[in-house]
């Protein structure tokens, strides 16, 4: 009778090792598992709805004085452009302020010079080639036109499409990966978002506009947005399947 106990005994261990066998042989992630990284790069696109620009104003007078009275004045009228022609007031923005002295070859002062720079958002573009025209009018030859930038105002679905793009990319890789090395794939031990947030800018430097007194008036400004491009890259890891799992 205790010789059948035994044998018995043996038969169940035989079993909870068998039964043990799956579980040992469940791909698992860290440690000394093997694993596959790859990564994917993902892109959309969008058409842009709003159009900032940068615009200028210089004046240069006798004195600081009458400079900033100058400029002030034709700033003003600027934004009085902008806002007529359809940009709202929260639209539009002083960014920056200077008053320099200017010099002649002896290093005396023969003037000052006092540049006042606004930006303004567009967001109809049927009528942005007429507000610019106007806004050169507005200040006449003192006008400069430092920037201008089609863009996206939220990008956050271009953005969640490209990312979307870069797993898709990154799970293509993976299983081109494994089958090419004869391996088959486990479950994803990470996935990691590695964009970077990119400005785009399709600004044309600095140049000045057609004033006033030009002597005639300037066609409407031709503008086309084109499009926005938002990239997103992605790291996934991978475990691989141990040899009792690829059958």
């Amino acid at each position: 009778m205790l010789v059948v106990l035994v044998v018995a005994g043996l038969a169940a261990a035989g079993c909870s090792s068998t039964a043990a066998d799956p579980v040992a042989a469940k791909p698992s992630c860290g440690g000394s598992a093997p694993e596959l990284t790859v990564q994917g790069t993902g892109l959309s696109s969008g058409t842009p709805d709003i159009l900032t620009i940068s615009v200028g104003i210089d004046v240069t007078d006798p004195t600081a004085q009458s400079a900033l009275s100058d400029d002030s004045a034709k700033a003003t009228a600027v934004t009085t452009a902008l806002v007529t022609g359809g940009v709202a007031t929260k639209d539009v923005q002083t960014t920056d302020v200077s008053i320099n002295p200017q010099y002649n070859l002896k290093g005396l002062i023969t003037g000052y010079e006092v540049s006042n720079t606004l930006t303004a958002i567009l967001r109809n573009f049927t009528t942005a080639g007429s507000v610019i025209d106007t806004v050169a009018g507005a200040a006449g030859n003192a006008t400069r036109l430092d920037s201008l930038n089609f863009s996206v105002e939220d990008t956050r679905t271009l953005e969640d499409k490209a990312r979307t793009d870069a797993v898709h990319q990154a799970v293509s890789h993976a299983k081109s990966m494994a089958v090419s090395a004869g391996e088959r794939l486990g479950p994803v031990c990470s996935l990691k978002d590695q964009s970077q947030t990119e400005n785009y800018d399709q600004s044309n430097g600095s140049f000045g506009l057609p004033g006033a007194s030009s002597g005639k008036a300037a066609a409407t400004v031709p503008l086309e947005p084109g499009s926005q491009q938002e990239t997103a890259q992605v790291t996934m890891v991978y475990s691989l399947l141990p040899p009792a799992v690829r059958k």
